[in-house]
């Protein structure tokens, strides 16, 4: 019997798993419904099919693969149908979140008499010739995640506590998105200080392996960077109420800026473009 998996939402990282679990011979469905052109575009390339609310509770697994800001209203619109469905699927909210709202994001799920996965995704979108990403998940039914493996996903257990694979998820991505931003921070700095090229010029020469990373993780952050700014709050909270957990609440400001900037003059946009240039 096929085995039945809707992947929500089909963004970049969502679509590229569709396409992976469908190449290994799953049945990938999602919802589509109020969706851009782009975006159907996008499924319908991954084999993804369009589906109703109703579909997606009656699927085998379901991966919420969403904006952070976005995993507790998807539960909670699915509730209704989950708790309706005879078939009960396992919900494995794959999303940048803390601990504690993976808990949360738990409670709605177990309601329904659904099986509840806490999972995390490091890497990027699954492509020809790369085996990541690696998809954490833990929880008492992070068992029920080797299904994915089958289908061609590398997914790796942790343990049976709620919340592990979202803390595992927190600390690697504020490290790395963090370590974008104090880059971006400093690189904006210096051009409004006039010293872009002499800045570019030591970093190659002192730093030639820091700065090969930083002309790929910068430019590569100019679209995902709204993507980014709920999982430096979620990150913040994580932390806790310490001077630290400030860091990466100012740096979800500096991403929600820089977002606004990309979608309009994109002049710091331009001017982190050019120091960080190939």
């Amino acid at each position: 019997m096929t085995t039945t998996i809707a992947v929500i939402a089909p963004g970049m990282m969502g679509a590229a798993i569709g396409a992976r679990l469908t190449a290994n011979g799953a049945r990938v469905i999602t919802l589509l419904e109020g969706r851009s052109a782009e975006t159907v575009k996008r499924a319908e390339a991954a084999g993804m099919a369009g589906a109703d609310l109703k579909d997606v509770a009656s699927t085998d697994m379901i991966l919420s693969v969403l904006p952070p800001g976005d995993a507790m209203a998807l539960a909670q619109k699915l509730s209704p149908m989950l708790t309706e469905s005879s078939n009960k699927p396992h919900y494995a909210d794959l999303n940048a979140v803390n601990p504690d709202t993976a808990v949360e994001i738990g409670k709605v799920i177990d309601a329904t008499g659904c099986r509840y996965i806490d999972g995390g995704i490091i890497g990027g979108p699954p492509k020809d010739g790369y085996a990541g990403p690696v998809i954490y998940v833990s929880g008492p039914d992070a068992s029920a995640a080797r299904l994915l493996n089958e289908l061609g996903l590398n997914c790796k257990e942790l343990d049976a506590i709620i919340g592990t694979a979202s803390a595992l998820k927190m600390c690697y991505g504020g490290i790395t998105k963090g370590v974008t931003a104090i880059a971006t921070t400093m690189a904006l700095a210096a051009s409004r200080a006039g010293i872009s090229e002499a800045l570019r010029d030591e970093l190659m020469t002192s730093q030639g392996t820091l700065f090969k990373s930083l002309q790929r993780s910068v430019p590569d952050m100019f679209g995902k960077a709204y993507r980014w700014v709920a999982e430096m709050e979620e990150i913040s909270t994580f932390v806790g109420d310490r001077a630290e957990g400030d860091i990466h609440k100012a740096i979800a400001g500096l991403y929600d800026r820089l977002a606004k900037d990309y979608e309009g003059q994109r002049k710091e946009i331009d001017a982190l473009a050019q120091l960080f240039r190939q």
